[in-house]
């Protein structure tokens, strides 16, 4: 008997009744379409799957895709309170280094051309965190998975744009 919650249980749900999102390609949106029916933790990847998205989108910049229900699955290790915060965000460079993808750790995405940052939505201690991948091109930053309801890439001038005027919580620069 596999327990609603579990990695097991949220591995035979993504694998088989969630549908799956087309392979290869960068997700946008969590809240909308197929991702949105998948699991993580105790909770929809809707509410709590961005470091999941995060990674998944930087292994496909990378040209490493995996499929999401299996990048999902290897980071059901790191969950906060059993997934209902998500992912802790000082775990994402494991779970990067386990699929083969090469990054270092940062202050910040100052010299990063391709990074993955973790930042309040608002008032530290207070609100929520929101994890996503960046890609700087032609002087702006191509930020994937940046709202839970918009399916398209969002442009930003700055990485403050992007993450606040707070300081990051985590930088992963993927090279």
């Amino acid at each position: 008997m596999l327990i609603k919650g579990s990695r097991r249980y949220n591995l035979r749900h993504n694998s088989e009744r969630a549908g799956q999102p087309e392979f290869g390609r960068m997700i946008n949106g969590q809240g909308l379409g197929l991702v949105s029916r998948f699991r993580y933790g105790i909770c929809p990847m809707s509410f709590n799957g961005c470091e999941v998205i995060a990674v998944h989108n930087a292994l496909i910049y990378l040209g490493k895709p995996q499929p999401l229900k299996d990048v999902a699955f290897y980071m059901e290790r790191f969950r906060v309170l059993m997934g209902f915060f998500g992912c802790n965000a000082y775990r994402l460079g494991k779970a990067l280094e386990h699929f083969g993808a090469d990054y270092t750790r940062e202050k910040n995405a100052d010299n990063a051309k391709a990074f993955i940052i973790t930042f309040w939505t608002k008032r530290p201690l207070f609100s929520m965190i929101h994890t996503v991948l960046c890609v700087r091109e032609a002087g702006m930053i191509k930020v994937y998975n940046r709202y839970n309801n918009v399916g398209t890439v969002e442009l930003c001038s700055s990485v403050e744009e992007v993450a606040g005027k707070y300081r990051p919580i985590a930088v992963y620069k993927i090279s």
